[in-house]
């Protein structure tokens, strides 16, 4: 099962790899890591999606904890949150399919972010399953180049991953 998340951080160099080493020497991939200053500039927040049993998943949260620089983790998998991911992909958009591709653009509430005579650059943001459908209606008209930037997510209402 995928899980998310979310571990804040002190805001120093090293921590990142730190978090990423723990991951690689124990055997977990992670499928998805996004990572940002958070409102107060000495905190980091980082969101980690990897697939875990429950088993793996409390082996990951303790060895987290052990790390001198985290602050604290939470599973938000089952919390009731908002979540988005950011894609910007490059697809071939010679003029016979220009219209055909800026519609899929318009029923995905997507942005044109550059435009030449021969490409498109959109930006695409929504949760997981919404990006990947855009992806595979682009995909006939030839994807040339895209970046993702993983996936964020914040618990709904007033609690937060602080408390």
């Amino acid at each position: 099962m995928k899980h998310t998340l979310a571990v804040l951080v002190n805001n120093q160099p090293g921590v990142l790899a730190r978090v990423a080493g723990l991951f690689s020497r124990r055997g977990f991939n992670i499928d998805s890591l996004a990572v940002g200053e958070t409102e107060d500039p000495a905190v980091s927040r980082m969101t980690i999606v990897a697939r875990a049993d429950e088993r793996t998943l409390e082996q990951i949260t303790k060895q987290l904890h052990k790390l001198i620089d985290v602050l604290k983790v939470s599973d938000i998998t089952q919390d009731d949150a908002v979540s988005r991911e950011l894609a910007l992909i490059k697809v071939s958009a010679e003029p016979p399919h220009r219209s055909e591709i800026l519609q899929v653009v318009d029923i995905f509430r997507a942005k044109i972010v550059d435009v030449n005579e021969k490409s498109l650059i959109i930006e695409v943001t929504g949760d997981e399953s919404k990006v990947e459908a855009m992806i595979q209606l682009l995909r006939p008209y030839g994807i040339r180049e895209m970046v993702r930037t993983g996936k964020i997510a914040m618990v709904r209402g007033p609690k937060g991953v602080r408390g």
